[in-house]
């Protein structure tokens, strides 16, 4: 079987589950493990992922109003490699490429590929959608062992927990204001804490500074999509406003690398909820610094 995964989160579960050898192609955005970086590229953008957050989202709004994809797919080097199976996904076209537009790109290949929408919205459709993968890939044993292990992991977790519960504001995007949402909360519920903003499976919210500040964190955790720590902290050197300002010195403020972690629906969201308990305990490990403002 050939496979083509058009998310990280979907070449991370692959992996994962030991079928790398299977993988014909990845995304432009795919670089774990480290190894599928040499895979084929089959996606790109017209974004520049070097610009500040706030110019990168009216880039987006620009390219949505003018009818355009924000990840296009090589259609020509999709149809050379020829894949039995494409991965993709219907929850974010910001984030990776829209089943819809894969269908189609599918649709007139000489010998159309199967195509497997992964959909999770909560930490129980990350494990469902490991398991489906397992399933496609005549790996079903692996995919119920994979999700079976993380999710003791994250049962673990919850037996080391404080017995007090932290307030914790999960931040997805500086300009505009974005709250986590989708499997983050569960995320922070298994790590000991409430997160103050979201409900399970709810889609990121756009908030002001303001609003956020009434929710009266404990805890601010950062944790931005598609950025690492250090992209994190550039970001948040950015900051000038006074709501803003305020907010964040009214808690400890964490950076956690959301790319990694909390953005995509794969493995690593268990990472991502031991990340945030470490958090909860003032405790820096890899991909978790605490922040302080540059003076």
């Amino acid at each position: 079987m050939r496979v083509v995964t058009l998310l990280p989160g979907a070449t991370e579960i692959v992996a994962a589950l030991g079928g790398g050898a299977l993988l014909a192609g990845v995304s432009h955005e795919c670089d774990h493990p480290a190894w599928v970086r040499s895979l084929p590229r089959l996606t790109s953008t017209p974004l520049d992922p070097s610009l500040p957050s706030g110019a990168i989202d009216l880039e987006v709004r620009r390219l949505h109003e003018a009818g355009r994809a924000v990840i296009q797919v090589d259609a020509d080097a999709l149809a050379r490699l020829a894949p039995d199976l494409v991965i993709t996904q219907n929850l974010c076209e910001v984030c990776a490429v829209a089943d819809g537009a894969v269908h189609r790109l599918a649709d007139v290949m000489p010998c159309p590929p199967r195509i497997l929408s992964l959909t999770a919205r909560t930490v129980g459709g990350v494990l469902e959608d490991i398991r489906r993968v397992g399933r496609v890939l005549d790996l079903a044993a692996d995919g119920d062992e994979l999700a079976a292990g993380l999710r003791n992991r994250l049962d673990r977790l919850g037996r080391r927990q404080a017995s007090a519960r932290r307030r914790v504001l999960c931040i997805e995007w500086l300009e505009p204001l974005f709250l986590a949402g989708h499997w983050v909360p569960e995320l922070v519920e298994a790590a000991g804490g409430t997160d103050v903003g979201a409900r399970p499976g709810a889609h990121s919210a756009r908030t002001t500074w303001a609003e956020a500040a009434a929710l009266r964190p404990d805890l601010i955790v950062i944790m931005l999509c598609g950025f690492g720590v250090e992209r994190s902290r550039e970001e948040l050197d950015l900051v000038t406003d006074g709501p803003a300002l305020a907010l964040l010195g009214s808690a400890p403020v964490w950076l956690l690398d959301g790319n990694a972690y909390t953005s995509r629906p794969g493995p690593r969201v268990v990472d991502g909820a031991e990340r945030l308990q470490s958090a909860m305990a003032g405790a820096e490990r890899p991909g978790l610094v605490r922040w302080s403002p540059r003076r």
